[in-house]
Formats: structure tokens, C-alpha cells, sequence
């Protein structure tokens, strides 16, 4: 079965940020100067006498460029009003702004009082006489609206910044461009399969109502049920005021202070702005309420096992505003008699396993002629559980036909129902230097940065690192998320942790 085209993609403009400024104002000075400073910082950046490409209409290249940014940067100068070029960039960038993808708008007051751009007073004043004498009454009142609007959004006053240093100002600006650039999209592999059930909850969730929807994922650890709430999650953020996909829900409650962890994580991922520390539960409650129940939200809770966890971070549809949309992932069915919808995963079908599997045996959508057979073997004893299927592929990824028949023969002898059985045989063909690693990674280092604990390996006399983390890697044992962490299927981890718990049984945890 051919993976649907909308589970693939993530959807992505060609620019990060747009700059709306008066050329002969700023462009040899401020305003090139910052360009420089967000091209550096890998910012993908519209400057119109860079990016227009020969022969285009300009102002359908401009309008391109602002609807497809994420963020439009608007440098706010003396002859700014002066020209209408630049008064009808900034109607359409607020248009992007009030549409429901909710483009960022950022000024900035180059050597201009911020009141001068809300009321049209000193040399705007100027400006808006000649327009007055020039074009339309009704086109001059969304001009000046335009800049009223604009003018009393949150940006920056270069004469407060930094004293005036125009240097240090950019560097500060650059920081907080970064900071709202953070991805919203999550990682899902490429080349899915069985994820039909995607289009169907975003069909229900899309809907343009003002009610707020509740949606259940559940089925057995292992089926997808995570990849599935990412797909969707990734085809509908844009569409909201804010979003937050809470990970691995149930084992990050265990910690300490894991629920209220959770709680922050949740308002800041929201608001994108730091919260008030807090270590109460309840204390958390009434913060959701309080500062989320207007807007308008997309959260997804992820591996929920118990209803505190639920309480704690959604106990009520009136903590979101109107239009908000939830999804809840759980292997326990028990949990979802809130729902408005609730979906299973099941089992992978023959073909949709068979896929999976080649993807990791072969790297190829189908498996190679002389190994047909085999591989058809290795899926049913799979039972249809992608994370088997991807763990297993990748054991037998470029192993030769003696090596695949013994591996096979080993599955053989795991019953079905026994799914850390059969991951125990990816783990058993690590040599001792990779399984310590996997052991470590399990017990110590879900969720922190790559280069952290490559150091850490390192230090435990371990020659290269990289090439274990990246040997893990392929062989589906860990995965490294979009900012560098390093993340484990949850089956994974358990049957790491009970090794452990195994071989040392004298010790406590």
C-alpha cells in the first residue's frame, strides 16, 4: 500500500522570515546589517533585491514571499509611510497575521517613536497629507489602520535597546527570531505505512467548529499509536494559536515533580513565553485555566496511563478556548469515555507489514528477489506490530542468507504474544560494547542531548561514541528527535531496564 502523500509531508514555506523596510532608509545600514546577521544564523530570509528573480511580476513575488514566511519583520523608519509599496506589504502581512496560521509579526522603530507609527503624527503625518491629496479615501484608512495595528504589537524600540548600539540590538534579535523559529513540526520517519486512520481524524478534527473536540488513539505498546497522534499533530499545528505535544506522558509523571513538569512544559509550549515556577499540581490547574482557556489550542497527550494524569493537564474541555482540539494516545481503551471519537490501531496487514519491513531489511519498498520467502517468514512471526517489524528489519539489514535463516530460526521459537521476546533478539546480536551502551541509554539517558552523551561514552572507554550511537540508531534501538535528543520506544526501554534489573538483582530499582 502506497503511504498516504499527507502522513509524508510537513508542510514548509521557502522563507523563515520576510523584511518589510524602506529601502532608502535602512537597506545599506540597519536593515542589511540585520540580514547579514540572520543569514548567518541559517535564518532563510526574504530581501526583495536579492531574492527577485528576472522577468517575475514584483508584486506577486512579494505576496508569495509574505504569506509563505513564518515570521514578518517590519523595520519601521522616517520614510516608511512615504511609500506605498511598503504600506501595502504591511496590509498583507497583517492579513497573514489574523488568518488562522497566525504569522508572527515583529517591528522594529528604527530611529522613530513608536507613537509617530500608531497615531501617524511627526514626519507619518507628512507622509499620509500627500496620500490624501494622491489615492482613494478607503485605501488611505487601511493604510492607516494598518499602521495603528502594527504599531501597538510587541517588537522592539532600537533607542531603548542596548543603549542604541545597533550591534548588541541585532544580537538580541537574532536570540528571540531563533527562539520563535523553534519547530513546531515533530519527526516522523519517512515512508509510513498503515497510517489510513490519519486522514480520518483529521477529517473530524479539522472541521471548522467552535466546540472543542476530543479525540482517543489506543491500542497495544508498539502498534504506532505515537506515530499516528505525530502525523496528525504535524498536518493541523498551523492551524491554531498554540500547540504542545506532550511526550511519554506516564513515565515522565513517575519523576519528581514529573505531573507539574508537565504542566510547564504545556503552558510554555502554548504562551512561548517562560512561566511562573510552581511545584503544586493544583497550582498548575488553575495556570492552564486561567491563561489558556481563550485561545484557541492543538495538545496532544501522549501514552496516557492513569485519569490523575489526564486531570492534571486537561481536566476539563473549558480549560481551552473555542475551536481547541485534543488527542489523547493510551494502551488503556478505559481512559477515553470523554472522547468524541475514538480510534484503534490494529495489527498491520500482510502487505503494509511486508512494506515495513523491506523498508528496514532493504532499504527498498519490497525485498529482493532471493529473499522473498524469508522475509515473508520474518513479518509473520512479527505479527504485525511495526516496531518489531522496524527492529528486526534493521537486524537483518545487509546480513547475508546464513545469518537471516539462523535469526528467522530464532523467532521461531518466541511465541506470539511475546513481543520483548523477539526485540531481545536485536539486543542479543549487539556485540558487549553496544549492548552496554543500549543498557545505559535505557536506564540513564532518554531525552537528553546526542553530544552529551557521546561525551559520556566516551569518558566510559568507549573509542567512538558517534559510530555507537549511530550503530544504534540503525538498528531502530534509539532514535534522535528534531533538537538533537536521544528518544527509545518505550517497549525498548522496559526491556533494557529489566536487563538490568536482571542481571543485578540485589540492587534496588
Amino acid at each position: 500500500m502506497a503511504e498516504p502523500e499527507s502522513s509524508r509531508s510537513i508542510p514548509e514555506g521557502d522563507y523563515d522570515v520576510f523584511l518589510s523596510f524602506r529601502g532608502e532608509d535602512t537597506r545599506k545600514t540597519f536593515t542589511g546589517h540585520l540580514y547579514a546577521a540572520l543569514d548567518d544564523a541559517g535564518i532563510r530570509t526574504f530581501l526583495d533585491d536579492n531574492e527577485l528573480p528576472r522577468g517575475e511580476e514584483i508584486s506577486e513575488h512579494l505576496l508569495k514571499a509574505i504569506r509563505e514566511s513564518k515570521i514578518s519583520i517590519v523595520v519601521f523608519s522616517k520614510g516608511y509611510a512615504s511609500s506605498r509599496w511598503c504600506l501595502n506589504e504591511l496590509v498583507e502581512i497583517l492579513k497573514c497575521k489574523r488568518k488562522k496560521t497566525g504569522q508572527i509579526v515583529l517591528p522594529i522603530f528604527y530611529d522613530i517613536d513608536p507613537s509617530d507609527v500608531r497615531k501617524q503624527t511627526g514626519c507619518f503625518a507628512e507622509a499620509f497629507d500627500k496620500h490624501e491629496e494622491c489615492f482613494e479615501e478607503k485605501l488611505v484608512k487601511e493604510w492607516r489602520k494598518a499602521l495603528e495595528d502594527a504599531g501597538n504589537l510587541s517588537g522592539w524600540n532600537l533607542n531603548d535597546m542596548a543603549n542604541g548600539h545597533e550591534a548588541k540590538s541585532i544580537k538580541g534579535i537574532i536570540k528571540d527570531v531563533v527562539n520563535k523559529l523553534e519547530p513546531k513540526y515533530l519527526y516522523v520517519p519517512e515512508h509510513l505505512v498503515g497510517m489510513d486512520l490519519a486522514h480520518d481524524i483529521y477529517d473530524f478534527l479539522s472541521t471548522a467548529t467552535d466546540d472543542v473536540r476530543i479525540v482517543g488513539i489506543h491500542g497495544m505498546s508498539g502498534i504506532g499509536k505515537t506515530t499516528l497522534a505525530k502525523v496528525v499533530f504535524n498536518q493541523l499545528c498551523n492551524g491554531f494559536e498554540g500547540s504542545c505535544f506532550l511526550s511519554d506522558i506516564n513515565e515522565t509523571s513517575k519523576q519528581f515533580n514529573g505531573l507539574a513538569g508537565l504542566q510547564k512544559q504545556l503552558l510554555r509550549d502554548i504562551l512561548k513565553q517562560d512561566v511562573a515556577n510552581f511545584d503544586c499540581v493544583d497550582r498548575g490547574k488553575v495556570l492552564i485555566k486561567e491563561r489558556i482557556r481563550r485561545k484557541r489550542v492543538l495538545v496532544v497527550a501522549d501514552d496516557v496511563a492513569h485519569p490523575e494524569q489526564l486531570n492534571a493537564l486537561m481536566g476539563e474541555r473549558s480549560w481551552f478556548g473555542p475551536g481547541s482540539r485534543v488527542i489523547i494516545t493510551t494502551r488503556d481503551s478505559n481512559l477515553l469515555r470523554e472522547a468524541d471519537q475514538t480510534y484503534q490501531i490494529k495489527e498491520l496487514k500482510p502487505g503494509e507489514s511486508l512494506q515495513l519491513f523491506s523498508r528496514h531489511a532493504f532499504k527498498d519498498s519490497k525485498p529482493a528477489k532471493d529473499y522473498i520467502e524469508l522475509s515473508k517468514k520474518a513479518v509473520d512471526y512479527c505479527g504485525g506490530l511495526p516496531l518489531a517489524l522496524q527492529v528486526i528489519g534493521a537486524l537483518l539489514y545487509r546480513k547475508n542468507r546464513g545469518e537471516w535463516e539462523r535469526e528467522i530460526d530464532n523467532l521461531s521459537r518466541i511465541p506470539n504474544q511475546d513481543i520483548q521476546g523477539k526485540l531481545l533478539i536485536s539486543y542479543d546480536a549487539l556485540d558487549g560494547e553496544l549492548q552496554r551502551a543500549f543498557l545505559d541509554i535505557a536506564c540513564f539517558f532518554i531525552g537528553i542531548e546526542r553530544e552529551y552523551v557521546a561525551k559520556v561514552l566516551g569518558v566510559r572507554c568507549r573509542p567512538n561514541p558517534e559510530v555507537v550511537l549511530e550503530t544504534l540508531s540503525e538498528r531502530s534501538l534509539i532514535q534522535f528527535n528534531a533538537f538533537g535528543k536521544i528518544t527509545m520506544h518505550d517497549l525498548l526501554r522496559d526491556m533494557g531496564r529489566e536487563i538490568v534489573r536482571e542481571s543485578s538483582p540485589k540492587e534496588p530499582g
